[in-house]
């Protein structure tokens, strides 16, 4: 199978995304450590969204954005290609049940830690501020960039409720214009792009980002089987682990 890479990087350190698998990455302080982590995560991440994984990958770099960011937290800015140009209604339908999937797994993942305000880990700062470090830090940062997301592609849209709600809600809104499936491309902020393709990645990527931070860190303080693995990230890395 063919992994066709998007390369962000600034200098040696990469985040590497595979394009064909929204919201599948990698990150490494090399192209090659990011490239070497590619496999096991498109493993992880067939078995989160449903299907069989093939017996060989081959890698293939067909987009590069050097970056000012510091992609070594995760920051990121680019917008595919892929991710201009008209969308049809079964590859949004697709990525939009991905997206839900992908809240919907998240909240149960939160809901199956022990202890939401206990954490091993240690404090940490970022471009952000400071990195989310217990269970509920991380469920409330990952399911409030829900507004911010929406508005970046001109969605009203809000944080309230759990994660899957405000999701779904903002979905039925983007829905509700006539020429969503245009898939125009936006100047966010900070002159960022944004078009609904990238939207629906940005949202499946920030999940994993999390989910896999959320499962080691509840591994590693209350102990293996203290949540479930649901994204399949037990080999992935999460923030603060390059």
């Amino acid at each position: 199978m063919k992994i066709n890479c998007v390369w962000e990087h600034n200098g040696e350190d990469s985040i590497l995304f595979a394009e064909n698998f929204a919201g599948a990455f990698t990150r490494g302080s090399s192209l090659r450590l990011a490239l070497e982590k590619m496999p096991d995560e498109i493993i992880s991440y067939i078995r989160w969204a449903g299907g069989s994984a093939p017996d060989s990958f081959e890698c293939e770099i067909i987009q590069e954005k050097k970056s000012e960011l510091t992609v070594s937290d995760a920051d990121s800015d680019v917008i595919f290609d892929s991710e201009r140009g008209e969308l049809s209604m079964s590859e949004y339908s697709y990525l939009k049940n991905l997206a839900l999937k992908s809240a919907r797994d998240f909240l149960a993942l939160y809901k199956a830690v022990p202890n939401k305000n206990q954490s091993c880990l240690k404090e940490r700062r970022t471009f952000y501020g400071q990195v989310p470090r217990t269970a509920l830090e991380m469920y409330e940062h990952t399911k409030n960039v829900n507004e911010y997301y929406f508005n970046e592609i001109g969605v009203p849209a809000d944080n309230r409720g759990d994660i899957f709600e405000c999701r779904e809600r903002g979905f039925s809104a983007l829905e509700g214009r006539r020429d969503f499936l245009k898939n125009e491309v936006y100047l966010g902020s900070y002159d960022e792009e944004w078009s609904v393709k990238k939207l629906l990645r940005r949202f499946i990527w920030h999940d994993r980002i999390h989910a896999k931070a959320m499962y080691r860190m509840a591994v590693r303080t209350f102990g293996e089987g203290a949540a479930p693995d649901l994204f399949g990230v037990g080999r992935g890395e999460g923030i603060g682990e390059f």
